[in-house]
């Protein structure tokens, strides 16, 4: 493997890293919504 290929495939597989932990870290860290669980509390008419 020459220099040129190695130099690539380090970047790709740095760049395909980066992205994943950037967005791991974003999924781990962002806080849940305050939405009801379920179709009945979203209802209008009470039962």
């Amino acid at each position: 493997m020459n220099t040129e290929a190695l130099i690539m495939l380090i970047g790709a597989q740095g760049t395909v890293i980066s992205f994943m932990g950037y967005f791991f870290y974003k999924v781990l860290t962002t806080p849940p919504k305050s939405e009801p669980d379920s179709y009945t509390e979203n209802d209008d008419v009470e039962r």
